[in-house]
């Protein structure tokens, strides 16, 4: 029995899938995948009608998630006449942003699913948690995909907003938990560190930064919470 942790896949399918056969999950193990599962790369349906397949990886929502969901979500629906006049300039705003971030190919493949598998893949995001607690060899973590902005040690994990959760900036060079380990992805650790070639697993100051770069060719990382081992594809 393990519990592993994977951030920001970005559509790639193929990294995906080896992610899984390097760790071998069973059935008795755990996988929290900390959002940015889609956008950038062209299997973001695949993968996430795959995961839903499996009880034992447990998604947590991340900003692209968070996009894809409140566009497809209209666009799903039959336009007509009617339907056009309600995607209103904010609606059209939030398209072209997420767009802009790689939801195109997103876009496009879930246009080519069947109605069945668009429903599905609607109400699976809509699962999506936005974090989660464990407690791995009497270590707690906290699981998040970006972090917890306006950070303070009595705020519950429940008073932070959306936003807050979704687009964080973590501060890694500050300490917020004493006795927790808050892990991450969305930022790149080529990004923490302003070092393009930086493509392990970060960890400082009670922090674990788990995104190395899988959207943007890099390499996609899986933490082992039970052994600390890293696995990178």
């Amino acid at each position: 029995m393990a519990t592993y942790v994977m951030s920001d896949i970005h559509g790639n399918y193929e990294k995906y899938m080896q992610a899984l056969n390097a760790i071998n999950l069973q059935d008795h193990d755990t996988l929290y995948v900390l959002g940015d599962v889609v956008d950038r790369g062209t299997g973001s349906c695949k993968i996430l009608l795959d995961m839903m397949c499996h009880f034992n990886i447990i998604p947590l929502l991340g900003n692209h998630e968070f996009m894809a969901m409140t566009v497809l979500s209209k666009l799903v629906e039959e336009i007509t006449d009617s339907t056009i006049h309600s995607f209103d300039q904010d609606f059209i705003t939030g398209m072209l942003r997420w767009f802009e971030n790689g939801g195109k190919s997103t876009f496009d493949e879930f246009k080519r699913l069947t109605c069945d598998d668009k429903q599905a893949v609607l109400e699976y995001l809509e699962e999506f948690q936005l974090y989660s607690e464990i407690t791995i060899n009497s270590q707690e973590y906290i699981l998040v995909h970006a972090g917890l902005d306006h950070f303070k040690k009595t705020r519950n994990l429940s008073d932070y907003k959306l936003q807050e959760i979704l687009w964080a900036e973590t501060d890694y060079d500050k300490v917020y938990f004493e006795d927790k380990i808050l892990i991450t992805g969305h930022t790149p650790v080529s990004a923490i560190l302003f070092d393009k070639s930086a493509d392990k697993i970060f960890k400082k100051n009670n922090h674990i930064a788990i995104d190395c770069g899988c959207g943007f060719h890099g390499k996609l990382a899986v933490l082992c919470l039970d052994t600390m081992e890293e696995f990178y594809i």
